[in-house]
């Protein structure tokens, strides 16, 4: 059984950082490039950063570029997500997803609908 599983959520006050993990159970994710959603009540999911299966090409989400660092250690089958400078509006649940075909070396997944795997994820909230 594959699992996702979400850590390092918390209260932090505004301008303040947080570090995610997510570690992977029950299959290699190596060769797989991994995301982090976020999603509040009434919203659809968001995309937030994806990292390729050799953590050598990133992408991020507009509201989080220069703020948010996604990395990966293949070797702990475990996919991290550095944020600084949070603000209100990044107050949301952090979800960890996963793709089940094998990537190729520059694919990153910007889209839900892409992912096949996802973790219960973790609260983070952000106050003012």
């Amino acid at each position: 059984q594959v699992q996702l599983v979400e850590s390092g959520g918390g209260l932090v006050q505004a301008g303040g950082s947080l570090s995610l993990s997510c570690s992977a159970s029950g299959r290699d994710f190596s060769g797989n490039a991994m995301g982090w959603f976020r999603q509040t009540p009434g919203k659809e999911r968001e995309f937030v950063a994806s990292i390729s299966r050799s953590g050598s090409f990133t992408f991020y989400a507009d509201s989080v570029t220069g703020r948010f660092t996604i990395s990966r250690d293949n070797a702990k089958n475990t996919v991290y997500l550095q944020m600084n400078d949070l603000k209100p509006e990044d107050t949301a649940v952090y979800l960890c997803a996963g793709t089940a075909q094998a990537a190729q070396a520059m694919d990153v997944m910007a889209r839900a609908y892409e992912y096949d795997y996802w973790g219960q994820g973790t609260q983070v909230t952000v106050s003012s």
